[in-house]
């Protein structure tokens, strides 16, 4: 990160073809390296002789899933494209996007369905067909229903391709025990918070493109790259929005902030508090709004009274006079303020509190369905397809939250906690059976020894996925799913990226851009692999689809369109669209349905535990050319960040005696070292009891060649486990380390 990049040199260069401009760099790099199907010289996108091109590519190296197009000759994608048409993220896609013609020629690939004939963590495998294999599948899940019951049975999915697994367990088997790491190791906390205080899920809809000032929590805008999200944003601030950014971290955001609050990490609520009294006392925030759509607000106000300006300063460890600065650029351009929710929001522990307090900022400025503020833009609709729900209530039923009374305000699904306590303990029942599928909970769950008792106690363990990640190891069947590329399984759907643009509507779904069957491997699409189980577990009579096409053909109907018709129409349906602007919600800043479940009734701050000496707080993120682990096999996305650097304060590692670029290892509160190595980044721009990473690196699993032991896995770190009271997510800040050199163990200085 360059520290003297300053927001004017930044607004001269920034544009979403700015955002990709590390992406095309690698690839260009990258081509003229090795690849053999670029021929020389390199020409403009999409100009190659005899290639063609594939609409109805939706991406899915991460899940912001932006509309492609493939270039495809002689049967191989030979280069992936944003579609033209798109209102959303245009022709412009990231260095993931880009790097997806990797994934599907992994030659690290899940090829054919295995049999583990070794152990659980250290697999030998044998290939069967697919007959053997979803005999054995059928046959074991379904003597665990018979034994214990369909809560028996857990489930952790993730990707679109998971859903109608997801759902068959869930419906037609009856296990409640789902457990979605994008809910409750990600943005689940977010999206109750906000269902509680303003009535509906935020996903990411602030209009920043129209603001006149952007608030971030965090927000590594920039590292975290969702294309038409960074449109928006990179357009709100070539208009000239003032940005204000929260982060112990001199991160990408904060490189073009006009404030940067170097808060201590665990005290955000405390500095949101602050700012609302405040706004209060001074009457700087919208007294028709609040009066017009607040619930409670007396309660609320008398309730923060103690968050004063001196108090937050000494909590938070910033300057008074910066926390009344951003209360000032707040209340001076309200009501067009983004007041982002953020969405990795599982932080402390305390983070329902911290997302209430963000919803409560919100309508306290008015800035709902105004220009600037949260808006929702206004989709087209479509139908539903996949299972009936015969079992839904006997899940309703045994859902352990529900059976013991706690996290009233969970996300959909069962908090992961809940179902590993339940497996280890036997208590309040047996869970024996685990599906994992698309999803990594060894690398998305802290505890990975909690994680790996679960799964060694299982009587029986299915994984389906793209790559050999680590889960796979511990898999007893292990199923080969075709990849994004190759496959129908979703329809994307929205708006235009820029609401000050004529309003439209776009439907899209994902098309298969080169055929799934080759001779080299027997993969198999998700509706295909759950129907075949379906009929051998005996449910086959609450089939509704016959395979991927015929679900996504059910979906279009409802809006007069067929994946025939969007093919005509280059993959992407255009319709006019409607204003977005001008809808208010109501705000309850004091919520009695939180007093009657025991909660807090207004946000409130929970202190968090502070870094023992010689440590410093464990903060981790992501970086530009990663999502995570899932990507961490790709060779362009490797070559161009192959470890993840530890960020160390300048002051902190000269007392320590470490350079920047000095081999290192990580060891925690509770003694776990890393099992790999990194280097240190040695730097300013972090607070001096923080270190930070990017998450996602150190596989185990040698079968992922590239990426295995690059870099330090984080989350093996991560050994105490905090819970969010209101929803049972994780909070997966609260751990600490110190650094190894060379074999010594090195205290971090206060």
């Amino acid at each position: 990160m360059a520290l003297n990049l300053t927001r004017r040199k930044f607004l001269q260069t920034a544009s979403l073809a700015a955002a990709s401009a590390a992406m095309s760099g690698c690839f260009a790099r990258q081509a003229n390296a090795s690849t053999p199907f670029v021929k020389k010289p390199f020409t403009a996108p999409g100009s190659f002789a005899g290639t063609k091109t594939a609409v109805g590519g939706v991406c899915e190296m991460c899940f912001w899933r932006c509309q492609l197009v493939g270039k495809v000759r002689d049967g191989k994608l030979v280069k992936l494209e944003g579609n033209p048409k798109s209102i959303d993220n245009g022709q412009s896609i990231c260095a993931r996007g880009n790097a997806g013609v990797k994934l599907l020629y992994d030659p690290d690939r899940l090829k054919f369905p295995m049999k583990n004939v070794g152990k659980r963590g250290a697999p030998e495998w044998k290939r069967i067909s697919w007959t053997e294999a979803l005999d054995e599948c059928a046959t074991k899940l379904k003597a665990v229903v018979d034994k214990h019951g369909p809560q028996g049975i857990a489930i952790f999915p993730h990707g679109s391709s998971a859903k109608y697994p997801m759902t068959f367990f869930e419906n037609v088997v009856g296990t409640p025990n789902n457990s979605e790491a994008s809910f409750f190791q990600c943005r689940g906390i977010r999206d109750t918070a906000y269902v509680a205080t303003l009535g509906v899920a935020p996903g990411e809809n602030v209009d920043m493109a129209n603001a006149k000032a952007i608030f971030l929590l965090g927000g590594h805008f920039g590292e975290n790259v969702h294309v038409s999200h960074l449109k928006r944003y990179l357009k709100g601030l070539e208009n000239g929005a003032k940005l204000i950014v929260v982060d112990p971290r001199f991160s990408a955001s904060v490189s073009k902030a006009d404030i940067w609050v170097k808060i201590k990490p665990g005290t955000d609520t405390a500095f949101l508090l602050a700012i609302m009294n405040y706004l209060i006392k001074e009457g700087k925030y919208d007294k028709k709004y609040v009066a017009e759509h607040g619930k409670g607000f007396d309660e609320f106000s008398k309730g923060i009274a103690h968050a004063t300006l001196k108090w937050a300063a000494k909590t938070c460890d910033v300057p008074e006079k910066q926390i009344k600065q951003v209360a000032d650029m707040l209340a001076a351009n309200a009501p067009n303020v983004s007041i982002h929710p953020g969405r990795h929001v599982s932080w402390h522990g305390n983070d329902f509190q911290r997302e209430r307090a963000l919803a409560c900022l919100t309508g306290l400025l008015g800035a709902i369905g105004v220009k600037g503020g949260f808006v929702a833009g206004k989709g087209p609709k479509t139908g539903k397809a996949g299972w009936p729900k015969p079992m839904a209530e006997h899940a309703e039923k045994f859902a352990l939250h529900k059976m013991a009374k706690v996290y009233k305000f969970s996300p959909p699904g069962t908090p992961t906690d809940l179902i590993r306590n339940a497996a280890v303990t036997g208590k309040p029942y047996a869970i024996k059976g685990f599906v994992a599928w698309g999803q990594n909970p060894i690398q998305t769950v802290p505890d990975q020894a909690l994680t790996i008792k679960m799964l060694e106690q299982m009587d029986f363990v299915m994984v389906c996925d793209v790559m050999p990640t680590d889960i796979t190891m511990y898999a007893d069947i292990l199923l080969p799913e075709s990849s994004y590329l190759e496959r129908y399984d979703h329809i994307q759907k929205g708006t235009q990226w820029n609401f000050a643009d004529p309003h439209q509507q776009f439907i899209s779904a994902r098309m298969p851009l080169v055929s799934p069957t080759a001779a080299d491997h027997e993969r198999k699409e998700s509706v295909w692999i759950m129907n075949e189980l379906a009929k051998r577990m005996g449910y086959g009579e609450h089939i509704k689809v016959k395979s991927a096409e015929d679900m996504i053909n059910t979906m279009l109907k409802d809006a007069n369109l067929t994946i025939e018709q969007l093919v005509k129409e280059d993959g992407i349906h255009l319709q006019p669209g409607v204003d977005p602007y001008g809808k208010a919600l109501d705000v309850e800043f004091h919520s009695a349905e939180l007093a009657e479940a025991g909660y807090p009734a207004i946000p409130t701050y929970v202190p968090v535990p502070e870094p023992p000496k010689g440590f410093a707080r464990l903060v981790y993120g992501r970086a530009p050319m990663h999502t995570f682990n899932r990507t961490q096999n790709n060779t362009w996305l490797h070559n161009e960040m192959p470890i993840n650097p530890v960020w160390l304060n300048d002051e902190c590692a000269k007392k320590m005696g470490l350079k920047d670029g000095d081999t290192i290892e990580l060891v925690n509160q509770d003694g776990v070292k890393s099992r790999t190595s990194s280097v240190v980044k040695v730097t300013p721009g972090i607070r001096k009891d923080t270190v930070y990473t990017a998450h996602g690196y150190g596989t185990m699993n040698k079968a992922m060649t590239v990426g295995v032991g690059a870099g330090i896995d984080d989350q093996s770190l991560i050994t105490k486990v905090a819970v969010d009271p209101e929803t049972g997510a994780h909070g997966m800040r609260n751990n600490f380390v110190k650094f190894i050199k060379n074999g010594k163990v090195l205290s971090i200085p206060a």
